[in-house]
């Protein structure tokens, strides 16, 4: 791993926060490769590439500002391929409600360099679900 591949990857990682609070489906897309696989919290179970209508037709669902904060972000390095994970925020108000919401979730995502550039390959999202018989998810869970 070199420094600076890590600091690429962070930078792209925090060049995905910007986007995210912007509203830029079209940042987003360009920071993955077009076979992306993402888990991601919203349906369905797997999404093949980045879909930037869907996206930007998710943006549209909430109103008022997206909070989207990356913390606690690992980068690991080798070669041509790298991974990150981290604890993730989000914070924002569905149409129609009277009250924003905030969720934490785990994120992982895997990185491959192409034509020397890193670029997102998969994204793993998930939250976790309090197994004590409610199977609800753990949407109450902070840092």
């Amino acid at each position: 791993m070199t420094e600076q591949d890590d600091k690429r990857i962070r930078a792209l990682i925090s060049e995905r926060v910007t986007a995210m609070t912007e509203r830029d489906a079209d940042a987003l897309a360009r920071q993955c490769v077009p076979d992306l696989l993402a888990f991601t919290l919203a349906p369905p179970l797997a999404h093949h590439g980045e879909d930037v209508e869907a996206r930007k037709a998710w943006f549209a669902s909430f109103d008022g500002p997206i909070e989207y904060e990356v913390r606690d972000l690992e980068v690991t390095v080798g070669g041509d391929v790298a991974y990150s994970h981290s604890l993730t925020r989000l914070s924002t108000t569905p149409k129609g409600m009277p009250q924003p919401f905030e969720l934490w979730f785990r994120s992982t995502t895997g990185f491959r360099k192409v034509d020397g550039e890193w670029r997102i390959a998969h994204v793993h999202d998930s939250t976790p679900f309090y197994m004590d018989g409610t199977m609800s998810a753990a949407l109450d869970l902070k840092p």
